[in-house]
């Protein structure tokens, strides 16, 4: 139960975990990983198909986790929930590091604004 109301469900204690919207269905994923009170938490795409309140719903859990002294590796998509929640971040292009650093300067680097956003030449 204190990882329920942790993930904020503890209101939905007895549903079942597929009738859940997909919101909830990924806190209760991330829930049951913090079962095993990890030191490391890692995420994929946590923020995959969830709209905005979701969205920041599960930014704001994923603080939450790191300010609980749990180290969380996060994959994620969404440059908006990977600048507002990292304090380090490392950027791949084709499975090859490109950048590593800051969220202001991965931000500002050539080689990422080139790689994800094109050049103008």
């Amino acid at each position: 139960m204190k990882i329920l109301k942790f993930i904020g469900l503890d209101g939905k204690f007895d549903e079942p975990a597929d009738s859940l919207p997909l919101g909830e269905q990924k806190m209760l994923e991330i829930g049951r990983a913090l079962a095993s009170e990890p030191e490391l938490i890692c995420l994929d795409e946590p923020a995959a198909g969830l709209n905005e309140t979701e969205t920041h719903l599960a930014s704001s859990l994923i603080k939450a986790i790191n300010a609980k002294g749990i180290t969380v590796l996060l994959v994620e998509h969404d440059m908006k929930v990977v600048m507002n929640i990292s304090d380090e971040i490392v950027v791949l292009n084709y499975g090859q590091r490109i950048a590593e650093g800051t969220p202001e300067e991965i931000r500002n680097n050539p080689k990422v604004i080139e790689a994800y956003l094109g050049s103008d030449d």
